[in-house]
């Protein structure tokens, strides 16, 4: 009796770092400067417009230590949208979308906030954790009390000041303070801050609880965000990760909160849970709630979740930088060649369908030129986590390790976070075994000053390529596979490099 064997691919599976970009002709006007890097956030018929799209093809991972209020307010501003991690109570994420949707531009809710009682060393300790030089006094010592004061860095030199001294004795008392009542528009505000030659202006009810600051550094960024993300109402876009176990009662208060786009956070999407997942959403909601499903790395778990009812797919299993399901359990593909398998799906469902549907490349980023790599290889946006995590605005502690300055970083399949829920299979109510580790990545300082140099290197590359679109980029670009000589190749070698050369003198 003859048996049937496994499926072998003819193929190994690839990752990006073993692709190259080949140039093409650049015309005269293929500069950095006209190259749209708008991309399509959900999915449209052939003809008509998304309902969403990015300005910057970024988005950021369902993590704990990734994606909050703060990291979404900062990504729309520059283009791309945040998905507000799941693995935490209901209310609590919801009141994270609600922030953002009622966050306005240039008006700071602070988290920073100290009571008159606390001490000098209170503050160095807030200002080691927040990177925020600016301290509001409160009754309470909260960042929603009563205002009594303020604290930057000019009211206190931390050589000859006591570490215990009270903040009481050097505070910049109420009275001594410019400050507006909640209603002031941005542009008062501003015209506040230039007539009296300050650099923050808070801005209190009527009770004189503190509301929010404006800070004369945020003018000139605020009029330079050219790219920002906002709803029909002016206000910033925000997406939110759901799980295949409370979606019931999940989705709705999300909705509610005013969410622009889900996500469900799974580690594997090819599942009856997430077919489940989407019918509810689109019985209850129709095409009005937009959500993307997740993640596959072929063909067939692609096509399962277009048939399903998925606004956009995610793709890529076992490439982050924490996760550690292909070690875990073997599963998993090269990201690159689970790229290119899909986005030759989509692009197959789009001709017998005439509905194109994006596709998300999650995982496998470690170079910026990855990036444009995925997205050469048909990728419409990027989910990234340790890039994101690097950041100010990202939730995670900065701490000093081995003298260097760093940020928590940890998985969603990790002991510290124990979200089940991602990698449920329909079985107990528990992580049976870690997929994600506990980390830490450099802190590199604020999303703004990063996501640019990234971003232009994506830009020189296209134009590289000779295209100023991410489609055309996608039509026309040429792609190498490398021998691993030509990775070596292709970083420095074969000389000393002067700041290792230094660094090691020094030491």
């Amino acid at each position: 009796m003859s048996r049937e064997m496994a499926y072998y691919y003819d193929q190994p599976s690839h990752t990006f770092s073993e692709y190259l970009l080949v140039p093409g002709y650049s015309s005269a006007e293929c500069v950095p400067a006209n190259v749209s890097l708008k991309t399509p956030l959900v999915k449209f018929k052939q003809g008509e417009t998304p309902a969403l799209s990015l300005n910057t093809p970024l988005v950021s991972a369902i993590m704990q230590s990734v994606s909050n209020d703060t990291m979404a307010i900062a990504l729309a501003r520059e283009g791309g949208v945040s998905f507000i991690y799941c693995s935490q109570p209901i209310e609590r994420q919801a009141e994270m979308v609600r922030r953002v949707k009622s966050y306005k531009a240039g008006f700071v809710i602070t988290d920073s906030a100290v009571h008159a009682d606390n001490t000098l060393a209170d503050i160095l300790a807030l200002k080691e954790k927040t990177g925020h030089s600016t301290v509001a006094v409160t009754e309470d010592g909260t960042s929603t009390g009563k205002l009594i004061g303020i604290i930057t860095s000019r009211d206190y030199r931390v050589s000859r000041m006591d570490r215990g001294t009270k903040v009481s004795s050097f505070m910049t008392p109420l009275d001594r303070i410019i400050y507006a009542n909640d209603g002031t528009s941005l542009s008062e505000a501003n015209d506040i801050i230039w007539e009296h030659k300050i650099n923050v202006l808070p801005i209190v009810d009527d009770q004189q609880r503190l509301v929010s600051f404006v800070f004369r550094k945020d003018y000139d960024v605020h009029k330079a965000n050219v790219h920002e993300l906002l709803d029909s109402s002016k206000r910033y876009l925000v997406g939110a990760g759901v799980n295949t176990r409370d979606y019931e009662q999940r989705i709705p208060a999300l909705v509610e909160a005013g969410v622009d786009v889900l996500c469900i956070d799974s580690s594997e999407g090819f599942t009856e849970w997430q077919k489940r997942t989407l019918a509810f959403v689109r019985e209850q909601y129709g095409d009005r709630v937009k959500i993307g499903a997740g993640n596959v790395v072929d063909r067939d778990g692609f096509r399962f979740l277009a048939d399903a009812g998925a606004d956009f797919v995610k793709v890529g299993i076992g490439g982050g930088a924490i996760c550690i399901t292909r070690e875990a359990k073997g599963i998993g593909r090269g990201q690159a060649t689970a790229v290119i398998e899909v986005a030759q799906a989509r692009d197959e469902y789009f001709e017998e369908t005439g509905i194109y549907i994006p596709i998300c490349s999650d995982g496998g980023i470690v170079h910026d030129y990855h990036i444009t790599l995925a997205l050469a290889m048909g990728s419409d946006f990027c989910m990234l986590g340790r890039y994101f995590a690097r950041f100010d605005e990202s939730p995670s502690n900065k701490v000093v390790v081995n003298g260097n300055y760093m940020k928590e970083y940890w998985g969603e399949g990790s002991a510290r976070a124990r979200n089940w829920q991602r990698y449920d299979s329909g079985g107990d109510a528990r992580l049976s075994f870690e997929e994600g580790v506990d980390s830490y990545v450099p802190y590199a300082g604020s999303l703004r000053d990063n996501l640019a140099i990234s971003l232009s290197k994506v830009k020189s590359a296209m134009c590289n390529c000779g295209s100023l679109t991410i489609p055309h980029l996608q039509q026309n670009a040429r792609i190498a596979l490398v021998s691993s000589v030509s990775i070596v190749e292709g970083g420095a070698h074969d000389v000393l490099v002067r700041d290792q050369q230094v660094s090691a003198i020094s030491s």
